[in-house]
């Protein structure tokens, strides 16, 4: 990115530079390095935009929530589910409370999920061993504990994470076992 008295210039735009001197879209494209220099005009390293899943916006100072976190209107007071009455025809509150889900909820549903597609396809080994007693092969065995005690590790990992950045540690060390 390119700045010029602390404004940022876009490649493939013209600009005017503070005393009024004018310069045509093409000229950062072309210009060295040197004559950038010359009329003031510095080149700094793009933002690290962080990651969405975790942060709003991508920023840094912006987490997304870790627990889920009870709604409530602007007066603070909840905000509960609405169904719709065909006898009314309106829209009417329930008992239960809205919910938005934390990241420690939805990534606890992520390492669920991913265990659950790794089960999948070994799942027939266990109902053929419940209808007609025919053993489970020792690999596939071993798999599909290693999935599950991976599962429970992660979900221990998540629930315990204090912030977003351990939070992301935790995710980022998954370590699935394969199927021999």
């Amino acid at each position: 990115m390119f700045k010029l008295d602390g404004k940022i210039l876009r490649v493939d735009r013209a600009f005017t530079t503070s005393d009024g001197t004018q310069y045509p879209s093409n000229w950062l494209r072309l210009s060295s390095a040197e004559e950038k220099a010359a009329i003031g005009i510095t080149e700094e390293a793009d933002p690290v935009r962080a990651d969405d899943r975790y942060y709003w916006d991508g920023d840094v100072n912006n987490p997304k929530a870790l627990d889920d976190v009870n709604a409530v209107d602007e007066d603070g007071n909840p905000v509960y589910v609405k169904v719709y009455n065909p006898e009314t025809e309106q829209m009417e509150d329930t008992e239960e409370q809205m919910v938005t889900r934390g990241l420690k909820y939805t990534k606890t549903l992520e390492v669920k999920d991913t265990a659950n597609k790794l089960l999948a396809p070994t799942d027939w080994y266990v109902i053929r061993k419940y209808e007609a007693n025919t053993a489970i092969p020792e690999n596939v065995s071993t798999f599909r504990s290693g999935v599950k005690t991976e599962c429970a590790r992660l979900e221990t990992a998540i629930t315990g994470a204090a912030d977003v950045s351990a939070l992301i540690t935790v995710m980022n060390s998954q370590d699935w076992p394969e199927l021999d």
